[in-house]
């Protein structure tokens, strides 16, 4: 005789029909993004540093292009808006750029030369005046150390100096000359094709993207880094010659010749692209240029003052007003990456930390996740 079937449970789930669909498995979790070790990450800085340090003769020179073609981006956009070609503009904009700077350097050379060939006979007239001046500290210290060596039991003789010679070898300055050519004329062509091509070269890689999506994204963070970083890199080129002709007129009032005064602002222009660095250092040069150029304490120390009275209103006043928050960065990052850069790429490097900076904090202010770096640094 057979059993009846027991009757299902109450609680038991009921068993999936045909023409149902079966429930969806779910998604397994992510799993989480490997990591290299810190190890492998340092040894990895360090290969990148050693490289940007032995590749400074490639590097360098699209470097600067980069940056003048930033520098000349706004003034094509200009133009295009007048319908002129970009090839007509790129050609006009680097015509000016060169002629501005052949005329300046054909104003400059005769008073940098004039400078360079009585540095040595007026730093021999600076030493005594000088000397007076600090006199009675170098007798004190001289006091000092004599009682020292008294003390001591040692001779009060004056030790015997050895002086090295180094003889400069002129074979040297000239197999670098073609050298020194060769990467400004690469330079200024490497500016021409930047200002040409750049935008042509940017839709090319963008093109390689997959999805449209991804391209429109792409193409919106590409333009306004491109066009925020061309206005800062031209704002502060015009703020720094505004402070070069600033302290070249104000020493032409001072009765510094014209073609000194041009030398010293462009000097000082050239020197504010590296922030607390340049400064100083434009300051060292003015104290040593009114110490040669005045006899007296007072007026020898007014360049000097001038020059940094006029960076204190560029660097409190005029620069923040003008650029904002935006492209404010900390003054520890600041002198951080002017050491690093300095290290690396030597002046040039010094003049590019600044704008290379810059970049970066506006990349990572674009990028989902790296707002918190973008932060870091201001």
């Amino acid at each position: 005789m057979s059993t009846p079937n027991p009757p299902p449970a109450a609680d038991a789930p009921a068993p999936p029909s045909a023409d149902e669909p079966a429930p969806a498995a779910s998604p397994e979790p992510a799993l989480p993004r490997p990591r290299a070790p810190l190890s492998l990450r340092i040894l990895a800085a360090l290969a990148v540093g050693f490289t940007l340090w032995a590749a400074q003769e490639l590097i360098l020179p699209i470097l600067l292009a980069a940056f003048f073609a930033l520098v000349g981006n706004p003034i094509l956009r200009l133009l295009q808006k007048l319908y002129l070609p970009r090839f007509v503009g790129a050609v006009l904009v680097l015509a000016g750029g060169l002629a501005v700077s052949g005329v300046l350097a054909l104003q400059l050379a005769e008073p940098a030369g004039e400078w360079v060939r009585q540095v040595p006979r007026e730093m021999k007239q600076l030493a005594p005046k000088l000397r007076q001046m600090t006199k009675p500290m170098q007798d004190a210290n001289r006091a000092a150390q004599n009682i020292a060596r008294a003390a001591g039991g040692e001779s009060t003789a004056k030790p015997v100096q050895v002086v090295k010679t180094e003889l400069n070898d002129p074979y040297r300055s000239l197999t670098a000359t073609p050298k020194y050519l060769a990467q400004v004329l690469a330079v200024i062509l490497l500016t021409f094709f930047f200002m040409v091509y750049g935008e042509t070269l940017q839709r090319n890689a963008i093109a390689l993207l997959p999805g449209p999506q991804q391209k429109k994204l792409t193409i919106d963070i590409l333009h306004s880094i491109e066009r925020e970083i061309s206005r800062y890199v031209l704002t502060i080129s015009l703020i720094n010659t505004g402070l070069g002709l600033a302290l070249a007129g104000v020493l032409y009032a001072l009765g510094v010749p014209l073609p000194e005064s041009l030398l010293w602002g462009t000097m000082a222009a050239i020197l504010n692209f590296a922030p607390f660095v340049g400064p100083l250092i434009g300051i060292v040069i003015m104290l040593l240029m009114g110490f040669v150029a005045f006899d007296e304490l007072w007026p020898s120390l007014l360049p000097a003052g001038v020059y940094l009275l006029l960076h204190t209103i560029e660097s409190q006043a005029v620069t923040p007003i003008v650029l904002g928050r935006r492209m404010r960065l900390s003054p520890l990052v600041l002198i951080l990456a002017l050491m690093l850069f300095g290290w690396l790429w030597g002046i040039v490097g010094l003049l590019l930390a600044v704008p290379l900076l810059v970049c970066v904090k506006l990349v990572l202010a674009r990028i989902d996740g790296l707002e918190g770096w973008s932060r870091l640094l201001e």
